[in-house]
């Protein structure tokens, strides 16, 4: 498989397969394809593995496109203006994404729900909570929101980040839901209740436009109906 990344600020990936080479997506997130690309819809890992993807914020099923008689080609665009990024995944290589940052991928990457550890902090920790796990091998494309800038960081050094900047990190990063000390810094620091903590080793990777910043700050300017 070989791809080409073009179009931002609006994305999107164009993939040339091999006869017999499938990808999977989710639903909705194929823009244009030749004319011998078969798609199926699957599970893709049986109910348990479905059911954690939606959890997650994926879709329940998953669609496979597979070239049949020779090459072919398939695309996949960003929902939202931002980037595309492509991975290698492999042993050692894992990645945890934010949920709904999987945009499309090769057959032999999985994906399934990550949790971030203190479960009674996380419950209300917002976006940054539940995420994505993409093992396996093989090339991943994921979708981040606005621009995305990149940390590398030591063993023990940590990063403070609001709620829903946090793109994607290595599997190798932990993470951490924390609330804002202090009453009035929650209530009137106009921050939010908490922030996310990301301690190395690893790369992270943050996008300066999360969707729901965007959808808070045009919220005041929707006609509510009477």
């Amino acid at each position: 498989m070989e791809y080409k990344i073009e179009g931002a600020p609006l994305p999107v990936v164009i993939c040339q397969l091999n006869a017999g080479e499938t990808m999977i997506t989710e639903r909705g997130s194929m823009s244009w394809m030749s004319p011998n690309m078969k798609m199926e819809t699957t599970s893709n890992g049986g109910l348990g593995k479905a059911l954690g993807r939606m959890f997650a914020g994926e879709a329940l099923f998953q669609n496979r496109y597979t070239a049949q008689g020779g090459p072919g080609m398939i695309a996949f665009a960003s929902s939202f203006p931002g980037t595309i990024r492509a991975f290698e995944i492999g042993p050692g290589r894992e990645l945890i994404v934010q949920k709904s940052g999987f945009l499309a991928s090769e057959e032999s990457v999985q994906l399934s729900v990550f949790f971030q550890k203190k479960l009674g902090a996380g419950l209300f920790g917002g976006e940054g909570f539940i995420m994505q796990r993409l093992s396996g091998r093989g090339v991943v494309f994921t979708e981040f929101d606005g621009h995305v800038v990149e940390y590398d960081l030591a063993p023990g050094q940590s990063m403070v980040i609001d709620t829903g900047y946090l793109a994607a990190m290595d599997a190798t990063c932990s993470m951490e839901i924390q609330s804002v000390p202090g009453v009035k810094n929650m209530v009137f620091g106009g921050e939010g209740i908490f922030n996310t903590v990301v301690t190395g080793p690893g790369r992270i990777y943050l996008q300066t436009m999360p969707i729901s910043t965007v959808a808070g700050a045009i919220r005041p300017f929707i006609p509510t109906g009477k």
